[in-house]
């Protein structure tokens, strides 16, 4: 024997070592319970008609799977070769056979066409016109909803009332994007030129719950940042919800005043896989023990390049349309299109130099003296300092 076909033979074992291994970390991956991005566990109509189609043709493919190579190891085994047997007569056509592999493939096809083209126009099919409307417009790298009805702007949190079906209309502002809910219901592609429908209704028999969603089409290179959460609430606190979204933002608020910030999902039912835990990013740095002031930050975000990118409604200054709304930011639970948390020390180093929290994303490198990552040099659009960006981020978080 040679030394190669040794090294062949002690290479199998190992092989098989590697294999055996494989097969257990699956095993004991496939029995974990916390599953937060599941298409296995649909709670609309929506994501339960793909849900029962995937089992059935499951299903039929493992009868056929198992008759199939239950003939082939039958022939196996049946017709192998034995010693003294003489060589099997050559069979060069049999008409019953051919007919017969070629029907039963055909009604195995029939049995999988017609549950999927009666699911095809099923979720094809215009939604009730009862139905909530909401547009979706996909941007590199974040999530713009508009609710006409309501005439209320958000990004990247969507509130759904449970009970009620929802129809969304999808389009994209530049390149090609893709709208998933894996645990409600999608995917459904944002095309350029053409707007896309897509409808569901989340089940009544739900309680209030979150949900993430994502961007599904790979759209650059921020497309995993590319993020939202969908939040599930009964009728009655969705309609007070979008009640207080559709009001102008106050500066100064109402001290005091009761329902300032409307229904907002709670912090405290928030499950652990809803919550951003994405680090900040290595060799930033941001001067401590800063107290921001709102009325400063007001000002100073009315004098910056901010008014040029988002609009806050009841600020007359403030009409950018490039950026997310901003007009009631403080009430949403995340930042950097579901990236990081909404929290005073993530906006701060948010505003100061955003291409070093997301790659890719439009907003400017606002921070004084800041090296933008993508030319390794200043930015020349640094014009805050750190007390300015915190008075800026108190203003915001007075927008609830």
């Amino acid at each position: 024997m040679t030394d190669t076909s040794r090294a062949r033979r002690g290479a199998y074992p190992r092989f098989a070592w590697i294999l055996a291994t494989a097969a257990v970390v699956a095993t004991l991956a496939a029995c974990g319970h916390d599953l937060p991005n599941t298409t296995f566990n649909p709670h609309t109509d929506f994501g339960r008609a793909i849900d029962d189609l995937w089992r059935l043709l499951l299903n039929l493919g493992t009868a056929v799977f198992i008759l199939v190579e239950g003939l082939l190891v039958y022939a196996l085994v049946r017709y192998r070769h034995r010693p003294g047997q003489p060589e099997p007569e050559h069979v060069h056509g049999n008409t019953t056979l051919e007919i017969l592999w070629t029907v039963i493939p055909a009604v195995v096809l029939a049995f999988i066409a017609v549950p999927t083209v009666r699911t095809i126009f099923r979720t094809q099919s215009p939604a009730p016109a009862d139905a909530l409307q909401v547009e979706v417009y996909g941007h590199q790298w974040w999530w713009e909803f508009h609710y006409p009805q309501y005439k209320v702007t958000t990004a990247n949190e969507l509130y759904l009332p449970i009970g009620r079906t929802v129809n969304f209309a999808l389009r994209t502002k530049d390149v090609l994007h893709s709208f998933w809910v894996p645990q409600l219901g999608g995917k459904r592609d944002l095309i350029s030129n053409r707007t896309n429908y897509l409808w569901f209704k989340p089940d009544s028999t739900m309680h209030a719950s979150v949900w993430n969603g994502q961007c599904a089409e790979y759209c650059g290179s921020s497309h995993a940042d590319m993020r939202f959460r969908v939040y599930t609430v009964p009728k009655a606190d969705f309609e007070n919800w979008a009640a207080h979204q559709a009001r102008p933002a106050v500066f100064p608020p109402a001290s005091g005043a009761p329902g300032d910030s409307g229904y907002v999902f709670p912090a405290a039912m928030m499950p652990d896989n809803a919550i951003p835990h994405t680090p900040l990013p290595p060799g930033e740095t941001f001067a401590t023990g800063l107290a921001g002031d709102p009325a400063r930050g007001a000002k100073t975000y009315n004098g910056s390049p901010c008014l040029g990118c988002h609009t806050i409604s009841g600020d007359p200054m403030s009409l950018g349309t490039i950026g997310p709304n901003l007009t009631h930011i403080a009430s949403r639970h995340t930042i950097g299109a579901g990236l990081y948390p909404n929290d005073t020390q993530h906006l701060e180093y948010w505003i100061k130099n955003a291409h070093a929290m997301k790659p890719g994303v439009l907003m400017l490198v606002l921070g004084k003296g800041e090296v933008d990552p993508l030319t390794g040099k200043p930015a020349q659009t640094g014009i805050f300092t750190d007390q300015q960006i915190a008075d800026i981020v108190a203003y915001l978080q007075e927008l609830k």
